[in-house]
């Protein structure tokens, strides 16, 4: 949560940006993001150096150590003139950029620059093509300061900032397809609810929403009371200082996100490191093609822990180049089924997913949809699907959707599903948000879910459990994988639910009759006397 100041500084420079002829949003974020990679360059820098002066140790320097590699520091450029500033970026610093992406690219034979990239994970890789696209020096100057005086040292709020940046995603036209809500995010999250000893993957990573707030989840989850404070607008910040243990997990081993658009991976990499994430494995790599048996042949099968995605819903593949195993599960082209497949490979044993999917997924009666659906009963744990209204993607997709909730391996004894019908906000193009009773049935779902986990993993009875969520006419409810099997598979949730209809109550035809022959009688009267007045 950012004070209002900062929020009012970005509102400004966002404006800035509009006026000076950049509308585009994922261009904005995209070259503001250079300007944060250029200052924290800087402050890792000056980091090293201090504390050579305190040991008296030589450090691994980021910039060679002469006046023109001093002056691609942030510190030494940034009081520059627009003019010189301008010329300076483009023509020195960026290009330095793509220099610390090759480098990156072969830290092993790099020296002292490779190691002093160590903490840097894969953004210096995606900054190879970097190119400054602010044309208005005045622009510029402003980006230059905005940045300068954001408080990017302070590691729970500098991911608040990134946040903030994205949120303007939503209001982006097409832009907006990179964006998962993040209430909805949040949610799934909660249902799955990482440890900080996962290995956690988005197979199609954007801007690294899951990801990043999977981070901000366990920070909240892992703090003491020390760890917790309160800023001057009220808004609580959570340190995560209990993670200390695992700080070399989460760093190096924990994040998993793949990507082809490279626009996206120097997004999303940006946004793990100011989530405070310093070694995230955001890597180019289309998660379905073929080529992944090949780069990543380990994550490819039996690697994750937990997978969270939004896969893309639309399109299909061309066979020749989908990977054969995942065509194994699954003979279809249809990007949302091979997608459902691969997360289904690359978990291991017992291993848990939240996926959304479109309600087609559900019961689409092809013979590759039901397959899909039978493999996941059958052959894993299909343990809760959430029905979500189908306004959740509006102004971009009216599509339904659906979460699945899964775990790999054994076989379903039943599926636990919840309607929810209101996400907190209005289901119209404008999203605005609502407030009240009945305007927000995620955290009835969470809690509900997670009471009928606490059953589910004290080995209740399938008596006890029917006895608090048998009844299909409430939200959440349960049903057993044998009806399932016996419909096809079919897992849409209209199949099993019960509506309660309530009789409508009519007066009899000759009371009704009656009243209108009163009614009529008056008005007569009153025309007979309207008639003698005149």
């Amino acid at each position: 949560m950012l004070t209002g100041k900062i929020r009012n500084d970005i509102d400004k420079l966002w404006e800035k940006f509009w006026t000076g002829g950049i509308t585009n949003p994922l261009t904005v974020i995209e070259q503001i993001s250079y300007l944060m990679f250029a200052r924290m360059l800087d402050m890792q820098e000056d980091v090293a150096e201090r504390k050579a002066n305190r040991t008296g140790k030589v450090f691994d320097r980021l910039f060679p150590n002469t006046p023109e590699g001093q002056l691609l520091r942030w510190k030494n450029f940034r009081n520059m003139s627009g003019k010189e500033l301008h010329s300076h970026l483009r023509h020195k610093v960026y290009p330095y950029f793509a220099k610390l992406g090759k480098q990156s690219d072969n830290a092993d034979g790099l020296g002292d620059e490779g190691s002093a990239l160590e903490g840097l994970g894969h953004i210096g890789e995606y900054m190879q093509d970097a190119d400054l696209e602010i044309k208005n020096e005045s622009v510029l100057t402003s980006a230059v300061e905005m940045v300068n005086d954001l408080p990017l040292n302070q590691s729970d709020v500098k991911g608040d900032i990134y946040e903030y940046l994205l949120s303007k995603l939503t209001t982006a036209g097409i832009n907006g397809q990179f964006r998962t809500p993040r209430h909805i995010i949040d949610a799934m999250i909660e249902l799955v609810a990482p440890q900080p000893t996962d290995v956690i993957c988005d197979p199609s990573c954007g801007t690294a929403g899951f990801l990043a707030r999977t981070m901000e989840y366990l920070n909240r989850e892992h703090s003491s009371e020390a760890g917790i404070f309160t800023d001057e607008d009220g808004n609580k910040h959570y340190t995560g200082d209990l993670l200390e243990p695992y700080r070399e997990h989460i760093n190096r081993s924990m994040f998993w996100g793949f990507d082809f658009d490279t626009t996206m991976l120097r997004v999303s990499s940006m946004n793990m490191m100011l989530h405070g994430v310093h070694g995230a494995n955001i890597l180019y790599q289309d998660s379905l093609s073929k080529s992944i048996k090949e780069h990543y042949p380990e994550q490819e099968e039996n690697f994750f822990d937990v997978v969270l995605a939004n896969p893309p819903f639309k399109g299909s593949l061309d066979e020749s180049n989908t990977n054969p195993d995942v065509l194994g599960l699954v003979k279809t082209k249809k990007t949302e089924l091979l997608f459902v497949a691969h997360i289904l490979r690359s978990l291991k044993l017992g291993g848990r997913a939240a996926v959304i999917v479109p309600d087609g997924v559900l019961f689409g009666s092809s013979k590759a949809h039901q397959q899909l659906r039978q493999e996941l009963l059958d052959n894993n744990q299909l343990e809760g699907i959430v029905s979500l209204p189908s306004g959740v993607f509006k102004p971009y997709a009216g599509v339904s959707t659906a979460i699945l909730i899964f775990t790999k391996g054994g076989s379903t004894e039943r599926v636990w599903f919840y309607d929810l019908q209101a996400d907190g906000y209005s289901l119209d193009d404008k999203r605005a948000e609502l407030k009240g009773e009945g305007s927000n049935d995620l955290p009835d779902a969470i809690g509900q879910w997670h009471k009928y986990r606490q059953m589910v993993e004290s080995n209740l009875k399938a008596s006890s459990i029917d006895t608090i969520f048998g009844d299909k006419t409430r939200k959440a409810f349960v049903v057993p994988a044998a009806d399932i099997a016996a419909n096809k598979y079919d897992l849409s949730i209209n199949r099993y639910k019960e509506v309660v209809y309530e009789e409508e109550v009519y007066e009899d035809p000759k009371v009704i009759l009656q009243r209108l022959k009163a009614l009529e009688r008056e008005i007569m009267a009153d025309l007979d006397e309207l008639e003698g007045m005149l």
